[in-house]
């Protein structure tokens, strides 16, 4: 059950940046060449902020399941010692959690705005801002906190 969670949650992790990375470069396009927010980009803000619940969900589960986590917790006076425990045991969530209400209150925020250069203002904003707190929350192989594989 673990290394599918394992799997899922590294594979998601691809449909999250792509679905993130199209709606800002959307909303980019939209705010800056004044176009028309239509039922396509309201589908694409809506299916980004979906899309990256789905992938928290996945997240929480494996978060409840990982052998690194329950170590964490167990000996966290030691643990938060060592910057790989102390990343997976809080420093990935907390700012996966992060991004995951950015996203949600720039989807939310951007449904209500009133002319469509709002809409897209904000989605850009909320969007470019959750996504650069993915990038730094994933852990890339190049990380310099801790690194895991592209797939796994």
């Amino acid at each position: 059950m673990y290394q599918t969670l394992t799997f899922l949650h590294s594979l998601f992790r691809w449909v999250v940046l792509l679905s993130l990375i199209y709606a800002v470069w959307m909303a980019f396009k939209g705010y800056f060449y004044h176009k028309t927010f239509t039922n396509k980009e309201d589908l694409v803000r809506h299916w980004t902020a979906t899309i990256a619940h789905i992938q928290l969900i996945f997240g929480i589960i494996l978060y409840t399941r990982s052998p690194i986590v329950k170590h964490f917790w167990k000996n966290f006076d030691d643990a938060k010692a060592s910057l790989d425990l102390l990343f997976f045991g809080m420093i990935h969530i907390l700012l996966m959690i992060t991004a995951i209400v950015l996203i949600t209150v720039g989807s939310a925020l951007a449904k209500r705005k009133a002319t469509d250069r709002e809409k897209f203002k904000t989605m850009l904003i909320w969007f470019t801002i959750a996504l650069a707190v993915i990038f730094i929350a994933i852990p890339w192989p190049f990380s310099p906190f801790v690194s895991r594989p592209y797939f796994r």
